[in-house]
């Protein structure tokens, strides 16, 4: 037999597999080309990677209940409680491909296949006699023809050992090993009892010729993936941690009279606020947040404007100095139960409750106040504590929280029980995937002023509203609080409308007036519409009361008139990482006052997210 022959017959099962695994390798390139294999990797990590879970509830900054655990194996079962994984003031949505590159070619994408491999590769494959042992294969398929002989006239076809052939999915060298070897004992046989006749013969060499290129092709994209591959675990930021960062740029002024009658001083600031998130995974389903933040952007308070009411959602005056901003690890217990726990500067908000509010709660993307962002019986409480949340389905949340303000000081009516310190319980509903009710409770103690603090801490309405809404029996007083709220969220396509309606019920713990109490108030309705003008613009807009003392047993501690903010902006995505949103609202009748002129603030907000 001349050596033609036999390079032919070398290369013949070579070019049958590549024929039949690029037409069903490109079938299934073409419907997972939607989709994102998301995971965490002990070897290798997907920036992108985080696979579903399954309870769903909006969450902050963006992120939702439903929001994805990552995990090292992401054939293994999913998190029924759909915990949160992106919190408020997080802002950080997972990096798109540049311009110009497809996901195939990014370093993700790479990583990904590393894993699949590695992954699958361990995975046996059974010999077929008859093509109706794979019971994922039918005769209406369009393979189904070719597959019937390869397996009844070659007998060079493996199955899983579950009986599936899975011909919509991508073929790994693995795979093809083991099908190249059971093609090559079959055509050995087959020559050594004269099974082939000069007519296949003829045809294995047209075939050799006709897919001569794109076997070089595929030979060239192998060598290339495996030297970026190399490159890639060379020069890995981290195994376990993936690094997201946001930057803000904040123009901003205030326009009117300040309260006391007295022209607006104020002049143009430019701020910023830099955030750097490190993401750390230990198990594949747990998460550990260390959050580091620089700030220098007005605030707008009552020292400047005269009432707090104009402050915006993304202040905060500390020179730029770096700290620790956020410190938490979360982790699942069972299929229903997430738990959090807050080492530092932990805030009901920030946690894995639901404040159902998404597209306003971000301070990178939403509300340009600090009003605006959610209900302000979120603001009760914070510093060291846990939350817990409890899935029933997609349907119900049934969430837990404790913060202590001052847990890690040991000092007398302080530590993590002796001092301020706030409880919530939280029902969340979910009728449909688009709509979203909530009932909030929230029991909050402030141990007031010391002869060791000269501010004190009581803050019932966490710095909205009205300066007797923040504190309605002064700030020596000792108060307790009994917070209740209703938040609601309906979204139709690219509308969405929601609000929520809050109530206080403080009493004074301590001092002359000890058990005077008084009610206090707070509303606001949202509307936004989506992708206005492209995709992933935004335009909000929100009116309501902040937090005013409708009633208080102290005379002369009650707001008497009503103020009323009305806000409107604009989110404009510009590129995938940048957004930039000009945007104002107004205070009338600032401080419950219609004596006090109307308070203008304006700002334009450039958002890098990374």
């Amino acid at each position: 037999m001349s050596t033609l022959f036999w390079k032919t017959v070398k290369l013949s099962p070579v070019l049958l597999f590549a024929s039949l695994f690029l037409a069903s390798g490109a079938s299934a390139a073409e419907s997972n080309s939607d989709q994102t294999a998301e995971g965490w990797s002990t070897a290798a990590m997907n920036l992108d990677a985080e696979p579903a879970a399954s309870i769903s509830s909006t969450l902050n900054d963006g992120a939702t209940l439903s929001e994805p655990i990552p995990a090292t194996d992401t054939s293994q079962p999913a998190v029924t409680v759909s915990p949160r994984f992106e919190l408020a003031d997080s802002t950080f949505p997972e990096p798109v491909p540049a311009a110009g590159t497809t996901s195939v070619e990014s370093n993700q994408e790479v990583l990904q296949q590393i894993q699949r491999y590695g992954n699958e590769g361990s995975t046996s494959l059974d010999q077929v006699t008859s093509v109706g042992q794979l019971r994922d294969v039918s005769p209406g398929d369009w393979a189904f023809e070719a597959l019937r002989s390869l397996v009844e006239r070659y007998g060079c076809i493996a199955g899983y050992p579950d009986g599936t052939y899975r011909g919509n999915r991508a073929l790994t060298r693995y795979e093809f090993a083991a099908g190249l070897n059971a093609c090559l004992n079959q055509i050995e046989r087959l020559i050594g009892t004269g099974g082939f006749d000069e007519t296949e013969l003829e045809t294995l060499r047209r075939l050799i010729q006709e897919f001569e290129a794109e076997l070089a092709t595929l030979g060239a994209r192998v060598d290339n993936l495996e030297g970026r591959v190399a490159f890639l675990e060379d020069n890995q930021f981290s195994t376990t941690t993936k690094l997201r960062g946001e930057v803000i740029f904040g123009l901003a002024d205030t326009f009117g009279d300040t309260i006391d009658g007295g022209d607006d001083d104020t002049n143009t600031v430019l701020g910023d606020r830099v955030r750097l998130n490190f993401e750390t995974s230990f198990t594949g389903r747990d998460r550990l947040r260390t959050r580091l933040e620089a700030i220098n952007m007005a605030e707008f308070n009552s020292g400047v404007t005269g009432t707090n009411m104009t402050r915006l959602g993304f202040d905060g005056e500390e020179e730029n100095d770096i700290a620790i901003d956020e410190l938490w690890y979360r982790f699942p217990l069972g299929d229903n139960l997430l738990v959090q726990i807050d080492a530092a500067n932990g805030e009901f908000q920030d946690t894995i409750i639901d404040v159902v509010n998404p597209f306003f709660d971000s301070s990178g993307s939403g509300s340009i106040s600090r009003f605006g962002r959610f209900n302000p019986i979120y603001r009760t409480g914070s510093g060291a504590g846990g939350t817990l949340t409890y899935g029933l389905g997609n349907v119900l949340e049934l969430s837990a929280s404790y913060f202590a303000d001052e847990g890690a000081d040991p000092g007398e009516d302080r530590g993590l029980f002796n001092g301020t310190y706030a409880a919530l319980g939280q029902i969340t509903f979910k009728p449909t995937e688009n709509i979203t009710v909530a009932g909030t409770y929230v029991r909050s103690y402030y141990r007031g002023k010391d002869f060791n603090d000269d501010e004190g801490n009581v803050n019932i309405t966490g710095t909205t509203g009205s300066l007797l809404a923040r504190r309605p029996f002064t700030n020596d007083v000792a108060t307790s609080a009994d917070s209740f709220g209703i938040q609601a969220n309906a979204t139709l396509g690219r509308f969405s409308v929601g609000g929520w309606v809050g109530y206080q019920d403080a009493e004074a713990k301590s001092g002359a007036n000890e058990g005077s109490d008084a009610d206090i108030w707070n509303w606001a309705v949202n509307l936004a519409l989506l992708d206005l003008g492209g995709e992933g613009n935004k335009l909000g807009v929100v009116f309501g009361m902040p937090p005013k003392v409708t009633d208080n047993d102290i005379g002369g501690r009650e707001d008497d008139d009503t103020s009323y903010h009305l806000e409107a902006f604009y989110r404009y995505q510009l590129t995938d990482n940048i957004a930039i949103t000009p945007g104002a609202f107004v205070i009338f009748n600032p401080e419950h006052n219609d004596g006090n002129d109307d308070i203008w603030v304006g700002t334009i907000r450039t958002v890098f997210s990374f």
